[in-house]
């Protein structure tokens, strides 16, 4: 009796998702899905999440859930499309609800802002049962306000948190991050035993192969924890004096509009075809 992880690595956008199952009952969850999405012609399609649904089909596991670690601003979920090939329950961490009420404000949607087009809002502590096993749901906030890790058997999905140690951290500077808030997380994340595994959500390969996993061992020499030396305000100075150079995500409105409606598309409009919104403004200095 074991948890079996198979991981998936969409190089258009460095996201890695997860197939978890348990390997007695067949019982499964998917981590964090991708839709493929082209910014320049507006196409998407379902090429790389469809290795997902595949490898779940040809192992002939029941899926139970979809989970995501947080409305991602740097690629599109699949969530919905995985549902309707295999069914399950797409969760989200309750801290969506102020999510949604942010962007709906700044991009004028027309959408409901109490997570109902998600299945399940977990908090602290929830769980959910897989096989013989459960995921733990933790708030590991900071990255947003809405960032949850799943803790199953000894490993930790982690969002956007810790990247590889090599890279450092996830930014703070979209609105409800803060850098304050995910030190205290990397800290929660790092008490765990030292042989925990920790899932990125992402990995930024410089001269190396994408890695999936690293430990909380290998965490706790996170290049930015050795520049700020493990100091709360200096790692909060570094932080921000880096968010403070990163420029806005490629992605980012697109994968908002779908992502806080649990990858949902908008409606079609007259002519038969949907549209996203992108903000616009004018530089008069």
């Amino acid at each position: 009796m074991s948890i079996h992880i198979e991981s998936f690595y969409h190089k258009d956008t460095s996201t890695w998702s997860y197939v978890v199952h348990d390997t007695q009952s067949g019982n499964s969850a998917v981590i964090d899905p991708v839709l493929d999405f082209d910014l320049h012609s507006g196409e998407s399609s379902y090429q790389s999440v469809h290795q997902l649904v595949e490898y779940i089909r040809q192992h002939k596991l029941q899926l139970q859930w979809i989970l995501e670690t947080h409305a991602h601003a740097d690629h599109l979920t699949a969530a919905q499309y995985v549902k309707q090939q295999l069914g399950g329950k797409i969760v989200i961490g309750a801290g969506i609800k102020d999510v949604q009420q942010h962007f709906a404000q700044q991009l004028n949607l027309d959408i409901n802002t109490d997570g109902s087009q998600f299945d399940i809002l977990v908090s602290a502590g929830d769980s959910l049962r897989l096989g013989q096993f459960e995921f733990i749901a933790h708030e590991t906030p900071g990255h947003t306000d809405d960032s949850m890790s799943y803790e199953i058997d000894g490993n930790l999905f982690i969002g956007d948190t810790f990247f590889h140690p090599d890279t450092g951290t996830a930014r703070c500077d979209f609105p409800g991050g803060s850098a304050d808030k995910l030190f205290d997380s990397l800290q929660f994340l790092t008490s765990f035993p030292e042989d925990y595994r920790l899932w990125l959500c992402h990995d930024y390969p410089k001269g190396r192969d994408p890695v999936a996993a690293t430990t909380v061992a290998e965490q706790k020499n996170n290049v930015h924890f050795q520049q700020s030396g493990g100091n709360p305000a200096a790692y909060v100075e570094l932080r921000q004096k880096r968010d403070s150079t990163l420029a806005v995500p490629r992605l980012i409105f697109p994968s908002i509009q779908i992502n806080i409606r649990a990858g949902q598309f908008p409606d079609d409009e007259p002519n038969g075809r949907k549209y996203l919104k992108l903000p616009f403004s004018i530089d008069n200095t």
